[in-house]
Formats: C-alpha cells, structure tokens, sequence
C-alpha cells in the first residue's frame, strides 16, 4: 500500500468516478490547481477510477473528443486551441506523471502494473513532445480545423432534440472565435519558418470556398453544412414553425460566423502562399531531423533509425516484385514487371466507370465483401466486436482532397456506427482488384475489429480502451491484408496481386518517406519512385506522396507494425508447436487494448507461457 498525493482535480473528479464511463454521463467538472491533498491507493479498482478520473478531466477539455464519445457535453463548442491551453495541457500531464510515479507497482495486479507503466510511459512522451508542438501543419489537405469543422458536424453531431439544434447553431458561431486561434497558430509558425509547401494552399484554399459555397451564402443550391442541418431538424418531431425558426437562426449564424471565419482564413492562406517554398522535407523545419526522428520513434514505437527503416523498405519492395511476378506467370502475362504495371493501370476490366452508378457498385460490393467476411471471423477470431460497421463514400465537400480510404470509430454508446470511408471522387483511383484487401483493412477484421472492440475492453482504463499506437493500429491493418488469404480469399488472382499491390505501396512508404524527410528527396523523386515500383495510377501516387510530406513519418507505422506481428506470430507457433491456436494469438493481440510494438512482445511471450503451462 502506498500513500499517493492527488491533485484536487482529481479527487474532483473521482467523486463521480462511477458514472465516468457512461457515455452520456455528465462528469464532476475539475479545475487545474497546485493545491494536493493525501490519497491512498488501496486496491486495483481505486487506481483504475483514479486513471479514469484523470482520463475524463483531460476528455473534458476536447468538446470535440466528447462528441466523438457520444458525450453532448460542451455541445456547442470547439477545442481550444490556443498556446495557453496547450500550456495548461502540458500543467495537468506534469501534475499526473508526478502522482503516478508515487504509486507502488506491487500493488497492483498484472494488467494494472502494465496500465501503470503505459501512463507514465505516454505521459513522459507527451511532456516530452511539447517542444515540438508547433511543428505540424495546422491546415493542410489531409486534416486541419478547416475541413474539421465540417466534418464533425455533419459525421458526428447528432440532433435528436432542439437542444442538440441549439448547440450545432451554437457551434456554427463559434467557428469565428475558433478560427481567431487557428489564424494566431498559422501565423506563429510562418515566423518560425513552418510552413505547408506550396502545392498545400490550392487545395485547402478550395476545399474552404466549397464550406461557404451555396445558400445561404449566394443563390446556389443549398451549402454543405445547411443541407445537413435542414436535414437533421427536418427529423426532428416538432412544429413546421419551430422548424423553421431553427432554420432561420442557422442561416444567420452561417452567414455572420461562418462566412467570415473562412474567408479571413483563405485570405491569410493566399497571403501565406506566395512565400511558401516547395521544399518537402521535415528536414527543412527549425531541427528537423530530430522532430523527424522523434517522430520516426513515436509512429513506430521502435528505436529504428531513418536508414534502417529505409533499407528495410527497399528490401520488401524487392521481396514483393518477386511475389508479383509469380503472379504474372500464373495469369500467362507476356512481358516484364512494368509492363504488367501498365495493363493493371489502363485495362478497363479493372475500373468501375466513373459515374454515379460505378460509385454506388463499388459501395454495394465492398459492403457484400464485409458481409461475406463476416461469416468466416469465428474460426479465426474469440473476440469480435459488438459494434457495427458501414460502407460510405467520402462527402463531396472534402473528396478532392481527402486520402483514398479511411475509418471512424464508432460511439461507445451505440448510436454511431463505426464508418469505412472510401474516396470515389476519380474511380481510376480505386481499382477493383484493391478491393478486398481494402474493405478488410479498413473494415473487417481490420480497423472496425480493432478498434471497436478496444473501446468495448470495459475491464481496462479508459485511457488504454483509447490509446492509440500507429504501428499498432496501423499494423494490424496490413496485417489483416494478408489474413484473408489464409482464410481462403482472393480466390482471384488479380485481386490476390491488388493484396500484394497494397502491401508493396506499404513497403514503399518505408522508401519514400525516410527519402523525403531525411535524405532530401524532392516531391518529384519521390512521385518517380513509386510510378516506377507501384502499379498504382499516378493521380493516386501524387496524392499519396503529397500526403507524406504534410504526415512525416506516419506512413512508416504500416509495414513496421506488419512486420512485428508477423515475426511474433511465426515465433509463438515455433514455440507452441499443436498446441498453437491462431483464434488465441488474435485475442491476446485485440484483448489487451493498443500498446507499443515492444509490449506487444511482452504479452505475446506472456500468452506462449500460459499456454505451455497448461493454462
């Protein structure tokens, strides 16, 4: 037993503690303070509330993160993101490491030991990384406040009452003061010489006029976010005058808020671009490569330097291309590897049409791939997840813009479903031989299995049930590429080289983005380097790299993590011999919640010995 010194807010907090994990709870509000009283710690559940206490107070200052939770807390408002609130961020996470490191480890039973070591783990990482807090793009073409806004809006907030009405009305006049801080962080970091390279601006600048494009901003058909907040009150069983009203003060809070906020913010955009360079590289920020490497450590949770992490991408794309040829020989391909390239990027048969209709079929067959897996995750997998999924294409407003596919998760509580989205904008970007591989990545027993059901681990702190560990994730869903092909899918042999295609981008990303960030690599080095090793058209190779320049180092966290649970998969079934059970190696992988590569050893070897014993 060992006496712990809590802060206030925490004790504050611990009075509901309760409630803490009921979605639509309210929490006791906590306030950051110096002042500690005496806590003790006697038992694994009061370290669990206390992990969780200190988990709500830090949810609590994300209205954002709230609604993502299903929570309708702070419903009206947006994430501070100011300098003092990252200053006051980085207070709590200093206060909490302090309080953490008092506690005795024999205290506590094994999974909260690892709990313990996690937190202060990620709470160490995160003090550590304030210096680097500026080195982002706070709007670039992949994520930023921007197209964010709108997103949460139209994916994220529910309105089931007026007063859901009142808060997204509410939401829609806090854009201005919002946008107010994200101009200050823009122009912070132009003085410190960080900034988006060119190429950035013209998208983002246009997916900013496409939120205030329509009614009621100009004559036009009705805007991105009005149709959706005519559309949600419309549902709503309440007076056509009341309706109507709710309306009207959309509108208004629209064209007085809104409005003003994005175009203040293109116009600081357009400003900002014509200084904007067309250096790439994370090289070229204020000490880039130790923001880079740090970052390298962060995605990967491994020690790996940029050159490793290089030569290993170099030899996996050298690996795949083997594996593809055999491929080739199977179909009876007259010709080299390139030219086989060629014929997967113009041959017709792989292409849906670019229409309307050829959207909705490759919706409706990535569902029915979804359904069909389904049916066959009993033999492979103990834990599944309660929640549901769904297939959606990317909304018009961010489509030019936004990554080929992507996943949300869904709400705690039920009322979100998690969502594949895929980007159809240029259907000559989605292959139909990528399919599979695709919708299980993104889907099942992809990122759907695993992050559903991490949020569904109610015997864990909830800050564990929603860590997040690139190569961990990231990991899992390569993973859960080749999977299916040992369950007996990709009966066809150009979708069985779309799999390949997939984990050969994966392997390249190891090559380009350690090219770009520490070997100065230009944008078009870059580009060339994948028209030459990939079989993937060149709008989707663009996009791609782009995206690397404005992430560097994420795109790293796919193969590493790959790599690790396969080396750790063939290990136990070295080890365990028969006794191996694949059903058994995927719950200790989804059962335990996201961790660092290296703890995930640990658990693995852990499950190898429990096994061996008998148990």
């Amino acid at each position: 037993m060992k006496r712990v010194i809590l802060s206030t807010a925490i004790i504050a907090a611990l009075a509901g503690c309760g409630e803490a994990t009921a979605p639509n709870t309210a929490v006791t509000d906590v306030n950051s303070t110096d002042a500690v009283v005496e806590q003790v710690v006697y038992s694994d559940e009061a370290f669990v509330e206390m992990l969780d206490a200190m988990f709500m107070e830090n949810v609590r200052r994300y209205p954002e993160f709230m609604t993502m939770l299903g929570m309708k807390d702070d419903y009206d408002q947006w994430n501070d993101i100011s300098d003092a609130a990252a200053e006051e961020d980085l207070a709590i996470s200093t206060r909490n490491l302090a309080a953490l490191r008092q506690i005795d480890a024999s205290v506590l039973n094994e999974s909260n030991q690892l709990s313990l070591r996690m937190a202060i783990d990620q709470l160490e990482r995160s003090i550590q990384n304030y210096q680097w807090r500026y080195h982002s793009y706070p709007v670039n073409q992949m994520f930023g406040r921007h197209s964010g806004v709108p997103a949460t809006l139209i994916n994220q907030h529910r309105i089931t009452s007026v007063e859901d009405a009142e808060a997204y009305i509410g939401r829609l006049a806090n854009v201005q003061p919002l946008f107010v801080d994200l101009e200050a962080n823009l122009r912070k970091r132009q003085d410190m010489g960080i900034m988006p390279p060119q190429f950035v601006f013209p998208m983002v600048i246009s997916d900013s006029r496409n939120i205030i494009t329509g009614a009621p901003f100009d004559e036009g058909d009705d805007s991105t976010l009005y149709a959706d907040f005519k559309s949600k009150v419309a549902a709503l069983d309440i007076s056509d005058e009341a309706k109507a009203d709710l309306t009207q003060r959309a509108a208004v809070a629209l064209v007085d808020h809104v409005g003003p906020a994005y175009e203040s913010l293109i116009a600081l955009l357009e400003a900002q671009s014509q200084v904007a360079t067309t250096e790439d590289g994370a090289w070229k920020l204020p000490d880039g490569d130790a923001f880079y490497n740090n970052h390298l450590a962060e995605m990967t949770t491994t020690s790996l330097t940029a050159d490793e992490i290089h030569n290993i991408g170099l030899a996996e794309v050298e690996r795949i291309h083997s594996e593809m040829r055999a491929i080739m020989a199977q179909v009876e391909f007259d010709g080299d590897l390139q030219d086989f390239f060629e014929f997967m990027r113009t041959d017709p048969q792989f292409y849906y049409p670019n229409t309307d209709e050829g959207r909705q079929a490759y919706l409706d067959e990535a569902t029915r791939l979804i359904d069909v897996m389904k049916t066959h995750l009993d033999d492979y997998f103990g834990i599944q997840p309660k929640a549901d999924m769904i297939v959606k294409a990317v909304e018009p407003f961010r489509e030019q813009s936004a990554g080929k596919a992507f996943y949300n998760m869904p709400a705690p509580d039920g009322s979100r479903p998690g969502i594949y989205y895929a980007n159809l904008y240029d259907m000559q970007s989605m292959p139909i031989y990528q399919m599979e591989a695709l919708a299980y990545h993104e889907g099942l027993p992809g990122h759907h299995m695993q992050l559903a059901i991490s949020q569904e681990l109610d015997q864990l702190p909830m800050s564990r049930r929603f860590a997040r560990f690139p190569a961990y994730s990231e990991g899992w869903g390569l993973y859960t590429e080749l999977l299916p092909k040992e369950m007996g899918f990709y009966q066809d042999p150009y979708s069985d080289f779309g799999r390949l295609a997939m984990e050969l981008w994966r392997a390249c990303r190891l090559v380009v983005d350690t090219g770009l960030h520490s070997k100065r690599w230009t944008r078009e080095e870059a580009i060339d380097y994948l028209k030459v090793n990939t079989p993937n058209p060149e709008g989707d190779i663009v996009k791609a790299i782009e995206r690397y320049i404005v992430m560097p180092g994420q795109a790293t966290a796919y193969k590493i993590g790959m790599i690790k649970i396969l080396e750790l998969r063939e290990h136990a079934r070295n080890e365990l011999g028969d006794q191996f059970d694949i059903r058994g190696f995927h719950d200790v992988f989804l059962g335990n919640g996201p961790v660092p590569l290296n703890i995930l050893e640990e658990n693995v070897n852990a499950w190898i010995e429990e096994v061996k014993a008998g148990n």
